[in-house]
């Protein structure tokens, strides 16, 4: 895996062993950052279920002025932690390891505000859809903010988040088995 555009374009990342992590693959990844390019600079994104940082550290690459990076666990805060020290200052990262909602709560006390979401849970779970509703409840996101997930359950994912009334699903972009799902505010 690595950074695939911008200023640390090229940069090897490292990567989690096993089968508990799912990278975004790199081609999704780049449709994903071309069709958000004129959203990154200075913005400040949050990537929920970071895994390695890519996502995070790639916004980074591409001007974002802030990524907070978040997973439960300790395998993947250690490969985020040397990720970062590898592309850039930490003064532009915020880095969790706490349970997902626990960021959120943890932001909504900071009185932060966010401009993009990624959201790339375990596939066979609803926490994209629990962490939208938290999201939304607690006001994380700006006027022109967008929320992206990753899924590979689009129709059952897209049905939970038509019922929240805050968001709307403006985009939705198909890679293979991959759905990436865009949401801003209505």
């Amino acid at each position: 895996m690595r950074i695939i555009g911008g200023k640390h374009r090229g940069t090897k990342l490292y990567t989690l062993e096993g089968l508990n992590t799912r990278p975004t693959l790199d081609r999704v990844k780049e449709s994903l950052f071309n069709i958000l390019q004129f959203e990154l600079p200075e913005a400040t994104v949050l990537d929920l279920f970071s895994g390695s940082g890519a996502i995070g550290l790639e916004a980074i690459s591409r001007g974002a002025r802030k990524a907070i990076l978040c997973d439960n666990t300790l395998e993947a805060i250690h490969i985020i932690e040397k990720n970062v020290e590898k592309v850039t200052p930490k003064s532009e990262i915020q880095i969790f390891h706490k349970d997902y909602q626990l960021v959120l709560e943890t932001l909504k006390n900071q009185n932060e505000k966010l401009d993009i979401v990624f959201l790339d849970p375990p596939y066979a779970t609803n926490y994209a859809e629990i962490a939208s509703q938290k999201i939304a409840k607690w006001d994380l996101l700006n006027e022109d903010g967008r929320i992206i997930i990753e899924t590979d359950r689009e129709k059952e994912v897209v049905q939970n988040l038509e019922k929240l009334q805050q968001f709307e699903i403006y985009d939705q972009r198909k890679y293979g088995k991959v759905r990436l799902l865009f949401l801003r505010k209505k």
